[in-house]
């Protein structure tokens, strides 16, 4: 079986990521003004291309390796069935012949971004959600009896 450069905890947080990206939506008001309060917050869905979620994308992929940008839009184009996982080495050899400064823009063009990068570490027989590095990626019942067990 073929290995990543990048690890799968980067992919998992890269997934959330672009779901929070993807639910973005056009602007409909774009001169509201109305308190976000009293709107239920529904501004923070419209994609005003100020977008906070796409700099810390941009930063974090503009932060990885060569290797590790040429895995991700490789998981990217395995999950999406460009090839399969027998396949790999050439969809990684692709990708790293193509990659530029606008791998980026190029991943965020793709419609559903994190379910495709999951097909993609599906493929290789990981459960991104196994991968989150979040503080809260348990309850805290599952967390206390974590700590009972540890006794």
């Amino acid at each position: 079986m073929p290995e990543l450069t990048i690890s799968p905890d980067k992919v998992a947080f890269l997934i959330e990521k672009a779901r929070e990206f993807d639910v973005k939506e056009a602007v409909t008001d774009p001169d509201s003004g109305s308190n976000a309060a009293d709107d239920d917050m529904m501004d923070v869905l419209q994609d005003n291309g100020n977008d906070p979620v796409v700099r810390e994308i941009t930063g974090f992929i503009n932060a990885m390796s060569e290797d590790e940008q040429a895995d991700l839009v490789a998981l990217m184009r395995l999950g999406r069935g460009d090839g399969t996982l027998e396949e790999w080495d050439d969809l990684r050899a692709e990708a790293a012949d193509q990659r530029d400064r606008r791998t980026v823009r190029y991943l965020l063009g793709e419609p559903m971004l994190g379910d495709l990068l999951a097909e993609g570490l599906a493929a290789f027989g990981v459960d991104w959600t196994e991968e989150r590095t979040t503080a809260d990626s348990s309850s805290g019942s599952e967390r206390d009896e974590d700590e009972v067990t540890k006794q």
